[in-house]
């Protein structure tokens, strides 16, 4: 059975508690797991059409609490770079393959309530599933959150909190919620269970390309839980014998806040102890992650797989929008920053996620 591991000092705790993080230092835990089954191109004929198709790799199985998501498009937007279409999930965002993990295992262990905090796309995703699973919940947000997402929480009949300040405000309201006995923390950053439910982006794009995958994998870079799980399931498919070769994974972050593309060019291995302070304004604001809390893990899982950073303008993010949206695409300003990065690339294959619906902020300004 699956069971939480602190990275930092090697404290366990079993995955039936509601314990959110370790308790000796307060970090995010990994899952010690290691899936038994096989998996193939063949075995995968008939299968449901959605992400619980991968079961084999998954730490949990049989789900009650699915709305259909995964199994998003692939599609060609030049002859090097493709974009998978996260958007079209159940809730317009890639946050769905994590959020039905998380709530699924909330679901088995009936806490009293389930808290979550986001920028607007987990805190949407865990609300709709929590409204799935019959879970009461609560989402705390900061106060800039794009009201049409505030509007898509509450729609799902989950309280929202609106916190004064960023990001990091809101994290550390939520966390003083979660420390009340009979919660249970949907953390898509602590919780290692939305992890696995991410790293399903990278099994469809080798099953869609036939048993293979791009050179290099593109995501936005917040707090880093699409990177990771592409790194888990790029890892397993490695181990697996079923790619002969892990492709780069290229970790993209808004100009304006951008702690994890600093450190990565200056060689460290983590952020600075002193505290970043607020963070800048950026129309990227769900990857607007000034202290990331598994930053040693995402600056690793880029140097292990011989990928970087690159970092996009408000410009950039602005053009890229609107070329999207020319092409047929109408992408939030968070999705369209991998498109902004990486897609003149013409040396080499690259796959960009376009991971949350432009309905979610409107066009930028």
């Amino acid at each position: 059975m699956p069971s939480y591991t602190c990275p930092r000092d090697g404290t366990r705790a079993e995955t039936t508690a509601l314990t959110w993080c370790c308790p000796a230092c307060r970090g995010p835990w990994d899952l010690a797991y290691e899936p038994t089954g096989t998996l193939s191109l063949n075995s995968l004929t008939g299968r449901v059409n959605s992400l619980w198709r991968y079961e084999e790799v998954l730490p949990l199985s049989a789900p009650a609490t699915s709305l259909g998501e995964g199994r998003t498009p692939l599609v060609a937007l030049t002859g090097t770079v493709s974009a998978k279409l996260d958007f079209l999930m159940p809730t317009l965002s890639f946050k769905d393959r994590g959020a039905v993990m998380l709530v699924e295992l909330a679901r088995r262990l009936a806490p009293e309530r389930v808290v979550a905090d986001s920028s607007g796309n987990a805190g949407t995703a865990v609300a709709a599933y929590c409204a799935r699973a019959s879970l009461p919940c609560t989402v705390y947000v900061p106060e800039g959150t794009s009201p049409k997402k505030t509007e898509q929480i509450r729609a799902h009949g989950a309280r929202t909190e609106i916190v004064p300040g960023g990001r990091e405000a809101t994290a550390a309201a939520a966390r003083a919620a979660a420390d009340v006995p009979g919660t249970f923390y949907a953390s898509h950053v602590f919780n290692p269970y939305f992890l696995h439910g991410t790293k399903t982006y990278v099994y469809e794009l080798w099953e869609d390309l036939g048993g293979q995958l791009p050179d290099a994998i593109a995501v936005p870079v917040g707090n880093g839980t699409l990177l990771l799980g592409a790194a888990l399931a790029t890892a397993e498919l490695h181990a697996r014998g079923l790619i002969d070769q892990r492709p780069a994974l290229i970790a993209v972050q808004a100009e304006a806040v951008s702690p994890l593309a600093a450190a990565f060019r200056a060689g460290a291995d983590g952020l600075p102890d002193a505290p970043a302070g607020p963070a800048a304004a950026t129309l990227a604001e769900g990857i607007a992650i000034p202290r990331p809390p598994r930053a040693g893990a995402v600056l690793a899982a880029v140097r292990e797989s011989g990928g970087t950073f690159l970092t996009v303008t408000e410009d950039q993010i602005r053009a890229a929008q609107l070329d999207l949206a020319a092409r047929g695409f109408y992408v939030e300003t968070t999705g369209v920053a991998c498109w902004a990065a990486v897609g003149g690339w013409t040396d080499r294959s690259v796959v960009v996620p376009l991971c949350g619906a432009g309905l979610k902020t409107g066009l930028a300004a």
